[in-house]
């Protein structure tokens, strides 16, 4: 499978058609970066996922240098960008992740966009079942899969957090070239809860998440229209019990051609996007309140990753 996958790549619903395949003296990078060289920018506990995923433990992060979406308005725009992280084997990367179970006890196993890496992917978590880790296995996505290649990661996935980033085409063509952004997205959604659910802990009230879809949105400073129109979408396809994680997070990382982008959200079009949330009513909500008072736009975030450092994450 990994050579048929990467010498025609059709991973992600780019179908580049890219033969990344490095080792023939061929290989190319895929609209994502990458050849088929596996390289991750960062392995280890992360603490600003939602609760039911963060635990008291942390998230056990992998974080893949270059991403099949690649928004100009990136919070990682290091590494799906800029290219930054290390070549590393899939023996190797088992290594340092069940390093990583032993030493920190995460609660699961976080694979952040691993798309244009899935038969990577499916090889390590056959291995770690192999070896009798057990945890749940999650992956961090965009929202912009393809179905058939969904249908493949099933057998090894058990939780979806994918973003549904877009309803407004446009707004998909500009920030991060796709305009089938929003139809692609509530596609690959709807394959992912008819797979796994909803988030099992809105069902059975467990404190960590062992299966299930949660959907997040993060909110775009002078966008407050799509947040509003994608909360539409998002209630109209999968109704109020939904899982949704609703964000607030967003800072200007590079020099943005939407001027509205290169600040914070307000807190007015927060509040206008989450009383239309509550107004849908969607009952299973996790929200990120931004900070209260004046906020210093330089100031880095905590949720903020700078891969350049040892640890990426201020602690929160």
């Amino acid at each position: 499978m990994y050579r048929e996958s990467y010498e025609n790549c059709r991973l992600c619903p780019r179908y580049c058609g890219v033969n990344r395949v490095r080792d023939d003296g061929a290989g190319h990078s895929g609209f994502c970066g990458e050849t088929d060289q596996l390289r991750v920018a960062y392995v280890g506990p992360h603490f600003g996922e939602e609760p039911p995923i963060t635990g008291t433990s942390g998230s056990g992060t992998v974080f893949f240098t270059g991403c099949s979406l690649r928004c100009s308005f990136c919070q990682n725009y290091q590494i799906s960008h800029k290219g930054l992280g290390v070549e590393i084997s899939t023996g190797e990367l088992l290594e340092k992740i069940e390093d990583m179970i032993r030493n920190h006890r995460v609660h699961n196993i976080n694979f952040v966009t691993p798309d244009h890496f899935f038969p990577h992917v499916f090889r390590l978590v056959s291995l770690l079942r192999k070896e009798s880790f057990d945890l749940p296995v999650l992956y961090n996505l965009s929202g912009y899969q393809s179905v058939e290649m969904l249908k493949v990661a099933e057998d090894y996935a058990d939780i979806y957090l994918p973003d549904f980033k877009y309803s407004d085409s446009s707004l998909a063509v500009k920030l991060s070239k796709c305009r089938d952004y929003p139809e692609v997205a509530l596609e690959a959604i709807g394959e992912m809860v008819k797979q796994k659910g909803f988030f099992d802990t809105f069902l059975n009230g467990a404190e960590i998440a062992k299966k299930g879809v949660l959907v997040r949105h993060l909110i775009l400073p002078g966008n407050v229209g799509n947040s509003m129109d994608a909360l539409t979408s998002l209630f109209v396809e999968f109704g109020k019990g939904l899982p949704l994680s609703l964000m607030s997070q967003y800072q200007p990382i590079a020099q943005q051609k939407e001027e509205a982008l290169n600040r914070l959200l307000s807190h007015e079009e927060f509040d206008k996007v989450y009383s239309h949330a509550m107004e849908l009513g969607f009952e299973n909500l996790f929200v990120q309140f931004p900070e209260k008072g004046p906020r210093l736009q330089t100031a880095r975030s905590p949720f903020l990753p700078d891969f350049q450092q040892a640890e990426p994450f201020i602690s929160l």
